[in-house]
């Protein structure tokens, strides 16, 4: 995305995340040991990603077109406060008065001040919990420090290829752009299915196309103060189907204001903290859309930044 964006906008949702933890609807309110085992970090991406789900999502290349999923990430990126982002530009032999290099060779190198969960992301299993207690029932005091996480950290996202599906909802609707709030209901999620012909399987990559990345271009302020979402019940199947993340052209998949009765990103809870599921966030699905690919070769690989909790990621799409 070539065109800056003002970072204004988010923080008008910050009063309503203040207000409201960060849990899900009712049936979450603790979480339960992996089925992986009681040392598992790397969640259901590092189990069901098997080489046969690999080479059979290979089979998915036709054409060879490539689709770059991830934003422009910048200081004018839109951020959920306090975030932010700068990036510095040094030439540190010129500036100290000595060339580093034979025959006057010179480099360039770069700071950068910011956080990692700016525009196009991952989020690794340590990013939400339930009352402190977070995937696989790690308790924050034990593995949370201002260091770097002590577990659960984006080292230990797997890379991940396998098959990518896209569900189309505002294509469904007949709209450009979904409205803000809890506007991808159960029945939504399963006429796309419906639609497409195709059915979630383990390993897959299941992103949503909402049209919300055109609202960041156009009203920044729009996009980063609410967003359209997932019911909670859609996440809970997509993880009880095996899929290892989800994601949305939105900045947090969650339903922003919520589904009434349910606390803010109750889709965070039930996929991070209960499955181990990873959320993509700020996906430019708008290419995908409109070139009708509903079924692709998905691959993403986080940075492996021992101790973060999130990772600016540019996914790719093959068909």
């Amino acid at each position: 995305m070539r065109k800056t964006i003002g970072i204004v906008g988010v923080a008008a949702a910050a009063s309503l995340f203040a207000a409201s933890a960060v849990l899900a609807d009712d049936h979450i309110r603790k979480i339960d040991p992996s089925p992986y085992g009681a040392e598992d970090e790397g969640g259901a991406a590092a189990h069901l990603l098997t080489p046969d789900v690999v080479k059979q999502a290979a089979g998915l290349i036709k054409e060879g077109k490539l689709y770059a999923l991830g934003i422009e990430t910048n200081h004018m990126t839109p951020a959920y406060p306090p975030r932010g982002w700068k990036t510095y530009v040094v030439q540190p032999g010129q500036q100290a008065g000595v060339v580093p290099f034979p025959n006057n060779g010179t480099y360039n190198d770069d700071i950068v001040s910011g956080w990692l969960g700016i525009g196009s992301q991952i989020d690794g299993l340590g990013h939400v919990g339930v009352d402190n207690v977070y995937y696989n029932q790690n308790h924050a005091k034990d593995f949370a420090d201002v260091s770097g996480l002590k577990k659960l950290g984006v080292e230990n996202i797997p890379p991940i290829a396998t098959r990518g599906i896209l569900l189309d909802i505002a294509k469904q609707k007949g709209k450009e752009v979904l409205d803000p709030g809890p506007s991808i209901t159960m029945a939504d999620y399963q006429q796309a299915l419906k639609d497409t012909g195709l059915e979630i399987r383990k390993g897959d990559v299941v992103l949503f196309h909402t049209g919300w990345m055109n609202m960041l271009e156009k009203d920044p302020k729009t996009f980063g103060s609410a967003e359209p979402g997932v019911d909670p019940a859609i996440c809970e199947d997509l993880a009880a189907k095996g899929a290892v993340a989800v994601g949305a052209d939105t900045w947090g998949l969650d339903a922003i204001p919520p589904m009434e009765g349910n606390d803010v990103f109750p889709c965070h809870a039930i996929l991070l903290a209960q499955h181990g599921v990873y959320i993509l966030e700020n996906m430019d699905t708008r290419q995908l859309a409109a070139d009708g690919a509903t079924e692709f070769f998905f691959t993403v690989g986080a940075g492996r930044i021992s101790g973060a909790v999130q990772m600016i990621v540019n996914p790719v799409a093959i068909r």
